[in-house]
């Protein structure tokens, strides 16, 4: 399926999962979506904490298209957001027309998704993807460089990877540092403040066999935990592992 069907399907209410494993070798984006007045310390914020927070694309002055993919809507073209009062998800919804503000600012972010393409293609399971899952993500103790009300700390997101290839996957991810780059931590969860493995905080559980090592990412929901914290009055974001999924390639990003 291309991007434009998917994100077709999307607006019309056919598709709601997870993108993840879906129109592979395109690129995925998180979406924060603030009103403007926080929107310049959010930019500085994410500046400070790029490996997690790495912006693709600011948009403003009344627009919710992006450069990304033509002629494509922000409001509804993301399979699922969630409306933030106050650090509470008050609503989960697929369409967010309803809330949409003129002076609204929207960051789209790399996701990791975006770097699976590759690493299936040399030959590194992905067990989420096979399984037609959410990949799994953990709050952790790793704190960010705060800047302004924003502050916090790290969300990863974890793939058991074989271990006679988990050097192989942190070269090959780390062609991607829009897309959050090499990993954060591999192994021992409790180190970065992971309590029970078995118990992500987004997305699925995906066991972890005896071959394999856990290996953390820092992951795009970041700005979510970051939310819950500080307690802004309002904010939008995508809901964890379903993204905008733009007609770039994931090449376009390779460095």
């Amino acid at each position: 399926m291309q991007a434009i069907q998917l994100r077709e399907k999307i607006a019309k209410g056919e598709f709601n999962k997870s993108t993840a494993g879906f129109c592979q070798g395109n690129v995925q984006a998180n979406m924060v979506i603030l009103p403007k007045k926080y929107a310049k310390t959010f930019e500085e914020f994410a500046k400070k904490n790029a490996k997690a927070i790495p912006v693709l694309e600011i948009i403003k002055d009344s627009h919710y298209s992006t450069l990304l993919a033509k002629n494509a809507n922000l409001l509804n073209e993301l399979p699922s957001y969630n409306i933030f009062e106050n650090g509470k998800i008050i609503k989960t919804v697929s369409d967010i027309s309803e809330y949409y503000e003129e002076d609204f600012v929207f960051f789209l972010i790399g996701c990791s998704f975006t770097f699976e393409n590759s690493l299936v293609n040399s030959g590194i399971q992905l067990k989420h993807v096979a399984q037609e899952k959410n990949v799994s993500m953990y709050n952790t103790s790793i704190k960010l460089h705060g800047v302004g009300e924003f502050e916090g700390e790290m969300v990863v997101s974890m793939r058991p990877i074989k271990k006679d290839r988990v050097a192989d996957a942190c070269v090959i991810t780390s062609h991607y540092p829009n897309m959050h780059g090499t990993p954060i931590h591999i192994g021992y969860p409790e180190m970065i403040g992971i309590k029970d493995i078995n118990k992500p905080d987004y997305g699925d559980y995906i066991e972890i066999n005896e071959d394999e090592i856990p290996v953390f990412w820092p992951c795009g929901v970041t700005p979510e935990n970051v939310l819950k914290k500080i307690k802004l009055p309002f904010a939008i974001t995508h809901n964890p592992g379903h993204m905008f999924v733009s007609d770039k390639k994931d090449s376009d990003y390779y460095v």
